[in-house]
């Protein structure tokens, strides 16, 4: 590991978790879509955003939303899911995952997670499919993919509806086939920490014509295309504004710089702590490009009660860091009985580091140096 021994040019020094990256050309975009006039739902850069993003993800088609949670509850929504309905995922990821399968009235059910992927495991999957079940959302937590050929398998087997939640993985791909064009439809976020973002914002992909149809109606207050302000169900004002879109459209002309700069950042940690026996960072599975939307530490069950501590030491030395998310079964609203044991583990026993692109390999040693301060002996 690289010492700076300098004490006193870390001082008073913050480290974030995330910072987006603003250069020139998003304030060019922007600027001119303000000039434009059109700074609400309406304006070029949201079709070009759209088309792009569909580009990207190698979809027919592309909807963005207002946010990524927006997204999620239209995909949940346009497939019919309703009160009694169920809707299996996983029960480590960000509470929005479960909250758009409630917004339906339908129960989302929790299943465990793959140890070696942190994503959802099909054999939990299956165990948890009854009757009532409509569809599965896999999540690609914090960048790698979840194993979709079983989660496909499952889905088909079943006749379920698969939506993929991509929310942290922008860019990533299964089996060199990009996530969000694997599921029936595919969901990301775009708040202000994700890959890129429009400050807030998310969107859908699909390759089908029908659901993009109908996301498109709902997204709108489901208003009539053939009779203004004729609603004949109830929709939501889910659009993306032209200022957001415009944002949307630099950071995408920019998003494989940013991707490779993640992926840097994830190679300077691996090599400054690749001796530290008690802690492992993400997984990569060899049919996997992860994203490392954010760089994550696993410790050791042995150590794992110093989770809080080292959050703590890391803190007074001006570096930010997270706890992994809490598994959704413990939430009081969703909670239930059973313990998914993997999700427990990796949930009591992870958090998340700086993980902007803005990073410099200097700050990660500062980094680096910290954790090993804190945890080996």
């Amino acid at each position: 590991m690289v010492i700076d021994n300098d004490k006193n040019k870390w001082a008073n020094k913050f480290i974030p978790i995330s910072s987006p990256s603003i250069t020139k050309k998003e304030i060019d975009f922007v600027k001119d879509a303000v000039d434009s006039g059109w700074v609400s739902s309406l304006g070029k850069y949201i079709k070009i955003f759209e088309d792009k993003f569909a580009e990207f993800c190698g979809t027919k088609y592309a909807l963005a939303t207002s946010s990524g949670t927006a997204a999620l509850h239209l995909t949940v929504a346009l497939l019919g899911i309703k009160e009694d309905d169920e809707v299996i995922i996983p029960d480590l990821t960000f509470i929005a995952t479960a909250n758009a399968v409630s917004y339906t009235g339908a129960k989302p059910i929790c299943a465990d997670i793959e140890a070696e992927t942190w994503c959802l495991d099909p054999d939990s999957v299956r165990k948890k499919i009854t009757k009532r079940t409509r569809a599965i959302i896999p999540v690609h937590l914090y960048g790698h993919p979840a194993d979709m050929d079983g989660i496909m398998n499952l889905a088909e087997q079943y006749g379920l509806y698969v939506i993929e939640d991509a929310s942290e993985a922008h860019g990533a791909r299964y089996k060199n086939r990009m996530v969000g064009n694997i599921g029936d439809l595919g969901v990301f976020s775009f708040y202000g920490n994700k890959i890129i973002t429009t400050g807030e914002g998310g969107m859908i992909t699909t390759n089908n014509l029908e659901f993009y149809e109908k996301a498109a109606f709902l997204r709108d207050h489901a208003m009539s295309k053939d009779k203004r302000y004729w609603h004949p169900e109830i929709g939501f004002n889910y659009r993306m504004t032209n200022l957001q879109a415009a944002l949307g459209v630099a950071q995408l002309e920019r998003i494989t710089e940013l991707i490779d700069k993640k992926r840097q950042i994830f190679k300077w940690y691996e090599e400054l702590l690749k001796g530290v026996s008690v802690i492992k960072l993400n997984p990569q599975k060899d049919w996997a490009e992860n994203v490392y939307w954010m760089i994550c530490l696993l410790l050791e069950e042995g150590i794992s009660n110093r989770k809080e501590s080292l959050i703590q030491k890391l803190k007074e030395k001006g570096i930010d860091s997270r706890p992994f998310f809490y598994p959704i079964s413990l939430m009081p609203m969703y909670k239930s009985e059973g313990i998914n044991r993997i999700a427990y583990s990796i949930s009591r026993r992870g958090l998340n580091l700086p993980s902007g692109v803005d990073l410099k390999r200097e700050e990660v040693d500062y980094i680096a140096r910290a954790i090993c301060d804190e945890i080996i002996p």
